[in-house]
């Protein structure tokens, strides 16, 4: 039997945070649906067994219960910076795992995180309401090779070679305290703003990378290249005909990278 989440330590851990309250479920359709319902700010939502998760563009989600983490958290919207929420969101479970686990991640823009296998650890789902931006966030963490929930998917164990020492509750606590700096230093802006951009773009793996995207918003000839993300959090693109373009995340259906 997998252990369970220590939700005693991730309350105590989080008192210092902007979190207001840590609802811990054993079987839960969707974190993301019960952050809306709940529509408190800084409310954390926790499931160890999400049988009906939603990811984006409408497609569903399932966990095996405790081998994952699936947790949603309703955040106030940054001004003028909405579209970087999912962005800081991966940058947060970059460095969560990167301090809790040692594995150095990547980030594919907008919102999956990469092993260094190149596998997806990590999957985002952010959602606009009138109380803020429910952030959504499922992360595998003690998966087998059989149990992983979609092909070219990763896990932390198999990244590892080892279950030993995967500490899901230190993850759990590490995310959101990286969570709310993140957010606060882009609603700060100026240079605590352009420091969370920066830190970003170092390790979004999208960035130089050749690409395919589709979309009925996009328009292009030829292959792509990603040439940055800009202040906005949109994927500067650049076609064959050396035409460049910026798409936000709302725009497209798929982002992969060229073979």
């Amino acid at each position: 039997m997998r252990p369970a989440l220590d939700m005693a330590r991730i309350r105590a851990a989080l008192q210092e945070s902007s979190v207001t309250q840590v609802i811990g479920h054993e079987r839960l359709a969707s974190t993301n649906t019960e952050a809306v319902a709940i529509a408190q700010p800084w409310a954390l939502v926790l499931a160890e067994h999400q049988v009906g998760g939603k990811g984006r563009l409408g497609r569903s989600w399932s966990e095996v219960p405790r081998a994952g983490l699936a947790m949603s958290i309703l955040v106030p919207e940054p001004p003028r910076a909405v579209g970087w929420v999912p962005l800081l969101t991966g940058l947060a479970l970059h460095r969560a795992v990167l301090e809790t686990t040692s594995v150095v991640t990547s980030i594919k823009w907008p919102n999956d995180v990469l092993g260094p296998s190149g596998g997806k650890l990590a999957g985002i789902l952010c959602e606009r309401i009138a109380a803020g931006v429910v952030i959504g966030a499922g992360l595998n963490v003690d998966h087998t090779l059989s149990e992983l929930p979609v092909e070219g998917a990763s896990s932390l164990a198999l990244e590892l070679g080892t279950h030993a020492g995967l500490d899901r509750s230190a993850l759990v606590i590490a995310y959101v305290q990286h969570v709310d700096r993140l957010l606060a230093d882009l609603t700060a802006g100026g240079a605590a703003a352009q420091g969370v951009r920066t830190a970003y773009r170092k390790h979004c793996a999208t960035i130089g990378a050749s690409v395919q995207v589709s979309g009925a918003a996009v328009d292009h000839h030829g292959p792509l290249v990603a040439l940055a993300v800009d202040d906005e959090g949109r994927l500067v693109l650049r076609d064959g005909s050396g035409r460049s373009f910026a798409v936000a995340a709302g725009d497209v259906r798929h982002v992969r990278m060229a073979e």
